[in-house]
């Protein structure tokens, strides 16, 4: 990959994360949910997921067609097509419950009532597992870092990139702002390690009882003593001669 390619990449993702930042502030009223992009022949299909369409729309789509026009004029993306999809579980979004949180500190809640609500609240939708982290000055001149959690949550690797959601925000208060971060693990998420044994029939197995050997009634079951048992080198020389005719079949194949 040529060092223009890697720049064109980096300057691509640089606007898109200007573009997001633009879209939240405008549109932060109506309950901004994220964003989405996809690059077409006819331009660049931005999807704005947001809690109230109609805000976003504007009467007889006045503001929709104002913010095609920014994104067009001062940020250079090609043909924008600016459509906006309803959420439908806000409280499943944590970008939504990260701006409401930021919004009830600007209010005035007490943070730990800010902090356990929100997270009462995604845990009552059907979440498995929410983080809500305040940051800043909370209560005092000092910094601190109050962390609410429940449920079953992933905090890195590759299960965290994939089944968890992250939203940001920040409440402006009288002492200085508060970063409030929202983490959510989705409902219905299987986790790599959440094995499912089926039975026989589910996977087209005959049953135990046709495959099964059974010892006749009139048979008696043989026992294992020590002088019926194998002797443990012949055994290892057995199977130390079959490695070698395989490896020797292996290379004669391969020749």
């Amino acid at each position: 990959m040529s060092q223009n390619t890697v720049r064109t990449f980096i300057h691509r993702n640089v606007e898109r994360q200007l573009v997001r930042e633009y879209l939240l502030r405008e549109t932060e009223r109506a309950g901004f949910g994220g964003l989405q992009f996809q690059r077409t022949p006819e331009g660049t299909k931005v999807t704005l997921q947001a809690e109230q369409v109609g805000r976003v729309i504007g009467r007889k789509g006045k503001v929709i067609r104002e913010l095609e026009t920014r994104l067009r004029d001062d940020f250079k993306l090609q043909d924008p097509k600016l459509e906006v999809e309803e959420i439908s579980e806000p409280r499943l979004n944590a970008q939504v419950m990260a701006s409401r949180m930021a919004s009830s500190l600007e209010r005035g809640w007490f943070f730990r009532r800010a902090g356990h609500s929100t997270a009462q609240s995604i845990m009552d939708a059907g979440a498995r597992g929410c983080l809500v982290t305040l940051s800043g000055k909370i209560t005092g001149a000092r910094h601190r870092v109050e962390k609410f959690q429940q449920g079953h949550i992933k905090f890195c690797g590759e299960t965290a990139l994939e089944f968890m959601d992250v939203g940001y925000s920040v409440a402006v208060k009288k002492l200085g702002t508060v970063g409030c971060s929202v983490r959510i693990m989705r409902p219905g998420v299987k986790l790599p390690h959440e094995v499912t044994i089926m039975d026989r029939h589910e996977v087209g197995l005959p049953p135990l009882e046709e495959v099964a050997y059974i010892i006749p009634e009139d048979e008696e079951p043989s026992e294992i003593t020590e002088e019926t048992a194998p002797d443990a080198e012949q055994v290892i020389e057995s199977a130390l001669e079959k490695m070698a005719e395989i490896e020797s079949d292996s290379k004669q194949e391969e020749e």
